[in-house]
């Protein structure tokens, strides 16, 4: 996990010394002008912490429902990693302080969205990607594993696309959702081989 962690610290150090001009150049050009897509991608934003919240609720009770103690080993994986994931977002963000993009550039970005907090990292990727890997780790089939990341990949374009995050944030979500979804995961491994779960 700390390898994780490592590489969000060198992202962001690397872009403190780069400046964030490639970040705003790329963001200009997913961001563009208001359209009729504006809708679309505001309901795939506000669609994550729904899921984020359905997800591990909707295997734990079908867990307990059939009796399926890994089922809900699985459903507290998941939650884990999702509470994990938002409660290292809202620290990251505290620390980093970094305004939203809209905000800081309103002459080259179109907010389409009203966050108004911290945007370092995205919450809404970081939770995205936890559900998503999760849920690939829990079951490594491809009829999982393509729509999930295909869903998390969605929010995190969603909130370029709507002016509230630079692509920087949205790699640094991602990074954090998989991590703690990793670091989930191997929790849970270790308890098994100390409790005899299963």
């Amino acid at each position: 996990m700390n390898k994780y962690w490592l590489i969000l610290l060198l992202f962001f150090c690397a872009y403190k010394v780069q400046g964030q001009s490639l970040d705003l150049r790329l963001l200009e050009h997913i961001n563009g002008p208001v359209s009729g897509a504006d809708g679309t991608w505001r309901d795939v934003s506000k669609s994550v912490y729904v899921t984020g919240l359905l997800t591990p609720v909707t295997m734990l009770t079908v867990g307990l429902a059939n009796h399926d103690k890994e089922l809900e080993i699985k459903a507290v994986e998941t939650g884990t990693a999702i509470f994990l994931a938002e409660g290292v977002t809202v620290g990251l963000k505290s620390i980093t302080k970094r305004e939203r993009p809209y905000l800081a550039y309103p002459n080259l970005i179109t907010g389409k969205s009203n966050s108004t907090d911290y945007s370092f990292p995205s919450g809404h990727t970081s939770v995205a990607f936890a559900t998503a890997t999760s849920l690939s780790l829990a079951y490594p089939k491809w009829y999982v594993i393509a729509p999930s990341f295909l869903y998390a990949g969605s929010v995190g374009y969603s909130r370029m696309y709507l002016g509230v995050h630079y692509p920087s944030d949205v790699l640094a979500g991602a990074l954090v959702g998989a991590g703690t979804s990793f670091l989930s995961w191997e929790l849970q491994k270790l308890l098994n081989k100390k409790y005899h779960y299963h």
